[in-house]
């Protein structure tokens, strides 16, 4: 059993699970009721505007259906606007309200800040290099996910 406390999967999934209790402990100390996926799909809203559903989800790496219900949630909470898209008339655009953007400039500056401490036991050199790698690794993997992450195109 103790082999699989240095198996890869299980030491992702253990990161995971921290990164998200830091994220959602400093939110919720902010007085902000939003996700990792929230924040990504906020983040991503503002440089990609206009964009769709489906196009959103590529862009984040998240799969197309539960992105329908974290947009909900979005749209419930008053951080997004959905719009009839001027090329099809079945779709739906998706942009940031002013409270999002609000919202969003808020927190970006303590996600940043508590990347260090997801990463907590690595000084600044290891950090470099544990997101090189991981990086190196997303990027070899990416096609194998059942989300792979879509780069936008200017990237």
């Amino acid at each position: 059993m103790l082999e699989l406390y240095g198996m890869a999967g299980h030491l992702i999934r253990r990161l995971n699970q921290i990164s998200v209790s830091v994220f959602n402990d400093r939110m919720r100390e902010a007085g902000f009721d939003v996700t990792p996926v929230q924040f990504s799909a906020l983040s991503v809203l503002s440089t990609n505007p206009q964009v769709d559903q489906a196009t959103l989800a590529g862009l984040i790496g998240h799969d197309r259906v539960t992105m329908g219900s974290v947009l909900d949630r979005l749209h419930n909470k008053g951080l997004i606007e959905r719009k009839t898209s001027p090329n099809d008339r079945r779709a739906k655009v998706l942009n940031l309200t002013d409270k999002g953007r609000n919202l969003l400039a808020q927190a970006t500056p303590i996600v940043w800040a508590l990347q260090t401490d997801i990463l907590a036991g690595l000084n600044e050199d290891e950090r470099s290099e544990m997101l090189r790698l991981m990086q190196k690794t997303v990027d070899a993997g990416n096609q194998l996910s059942r989300a792979p992450l879509m780069r936008p195109k200017n990237d």
